[in-house]
């Protein structure tokens, strides 16, 4: 057996066997998020090339367990790993706008930013003692040479080679560093959006402990004076660190009627989806939603929503940099059946780097459709492989148009649902000549005399 891996299954069975006879656990978070002063006091700028700038957030752990964090670095992959991201909220949406590469740990300082330390050494040590913390600045967390690619990463379980790839590389201002477009934080585009930044630290004896899910922390952004030397924009911390909770969080702080549904992959890792729906105001609804990856490694291909009659169907992601391998393909997006289906159209067997909604990322969904938000179901789709047993997908409750929530075919489209009467006649009688994209029955934007042929066949065939 390789050393490493003897070492790793040795130390997860160490674990394990002291976690079960109560001695106690490891249990890192994120307990700041802090900056620079020079230009802003947020996160540091670092310089522009074109239109993208490139930024850095420190990072400040804090071992908030009851037995002491390794944070080995010479030969060891037994260190915490850090990410940061940059988000933007606004038009009822939370879009990310950058991610940064993976910051290597490699010693840490005893200090006392979540509570009393008991302290396992007097200097830069190969533990973080329990109750200590250790500051990473935003200097050291943007210094290229220490920054590993995120694809060698599992963030369920906390395990990653090393050496890692690119350790010792540098390159231009932007490589691997936080990247952000300035179109996506110029104020003249974006006069009422809000900022957040994220930062999370994945460890393999947290992980191992179970405790691999309070491990992200966010921090509200403003934009600040624009940076005529080097380009783009200084930012500023708004507020405090918001510990253990990611980014996501903070889009229901702003929109509080944003619901928000931890999704738990068995033998995995952890997603959040959010959805939101609001009033158009002129007889439709716009439906919103986004799924983060918090740290599952099997990630997500497909996502299917519970929905009729859609329109304005949209899809966002955030792309890769810096020379990681992912596919940067937009997910395309398909209607029928009383879904509507986004996906990255391979599998994991055809394509293992397509485009999948892999840690540290939010990607976002959304339609527009007649129907008032009731209590319906959508899909996450699994893209990697899992063990014997292992689902290959996720479903859970969101707000979902009403139609699509109570119909039992394409013709049901009124209360009482479930049954086929006068009143489905009506209704899209009503709707086929006032214009309303209800009876736009094969989801094509156009009420033609297809959409009648559907209806007449949906009332025939009955509910099943």
């Amino acid at each position: 057996m390789d050393r490493s891996l003897l070492k790793k299954t040795v130390l997860g069975a160490t674990l394990a066997l002291a976690t079960g006879l109560g001695f106690g656990q490891a249990d890192v978070i994120c307990g700041a998020l802090t900056g620079s002063t020079a230009g802003g006091a947020g996160p540091m700028h670092l310089g522009s090339d074109g239109n993208i700038t490139a930024y850095s957030i420190g990072t400040t752990s804090c071992n908030v367990g009851t037995v002491a964090l390794n944070w080995f670095q010479s030969g060891s992959n037994l260190h915490p790993l850090i990410i940061t991201n940059m988000y933007r909220i606004d038009n009822g949406a939370i879009e990310q706008i950058g991610l940064s590469w993976v910051k290597h740990g490699f010693c840490a300082l005893q200090q006392t930013l979540c509570s009393s330390c008991d302290s396992v050494c007097g200097g830069c040590c190969s533990q973080l003692g329990v109750g200590c913390s250790d500051p990473y600045s935003a200097s050291l967390n943007g210094s290229q040479t220490g920054l590993g690619p995120r694809f060698e990463i599992n963030a369920a379980t906390g395990e990653y080679p090393w050496p890692f790839s690119t350790a010792g590389q540098t390159g231009t201002t932007l490589y691997k560093r936080l990247q952000v477009n300035q179109d996506d934080i110029n104020p003249l585009l974006n006069p009422n959006a809000l900022y957040v930044g994220e930062a999370q630290y994945v460890a393999f004896d947290d992980a191992a402990a179970g405790n691999d899910n309070n491990n992200v922390s966010h921090r509200m952004i403003t934009v600040g004076a624009e940076n005529s030397f080097a380009g783009g924009w200084y930012l500023n911390y708004d507020g405090p660190t918001i510990r253990e909770e990611p980014a996501i969080f903070a889009w229901q702080d702003v929109y509080p009627g944003v619901q928000l549904t931890a999704v738990d992959v068995p033998n995995d890792g952890r997603f959040w989806v959010g959805a939101y729906a609001t009033d158009n105001g002129d007889g439709t609804w716009h439906y919103e939603y986004a799924i983060y990856n918090m740290n599952s490694n099997r990630n997500a291909g497909w996502f299917a929503v519970d929905a009729d009659s859609v329109s304005n169907v949209g899809f966002r992601d955030i792309d890769y940099h810096s020379g990681e391998p992912f596919d940067t393909t937009d997910w395309t997006a398909s209607t029928g059946g009383g879904q509507v289906m986004w996906s990255n159209g391979t599998d994991y067997n055809t394509n293992p780097l397509a485009n999948a909604v892999r840690w540290g990322t939010i990607y976002n969904y959304r339609f527009d459709a007649p129907g008032a938000p009731v209590n319906g179901t959508a899909t996450i789709g699994l893209f990697g492989p899992g063990q014997a047993g292992d689902p290959d997908s996720m479903t859970i409750t969101v707000p979902v148009p009403e139609a699509a929530a109570g119909g039992c075919n394409p013709a049901d489209l009124a209360a009482p649902f479930g049954v086929l009467d006068l009143v489905d006649v009506q209704a899209f009688i009503t709707a086929f000549t006032g214009g309303d994209l209800i009876a736009d029955l094969d989801g094509n934007g156009v009420l033609d005399l297809v959409d009648v042929q559907i209806f007449a066949q949906s009332f025939l065939a009955g509910c099943p």
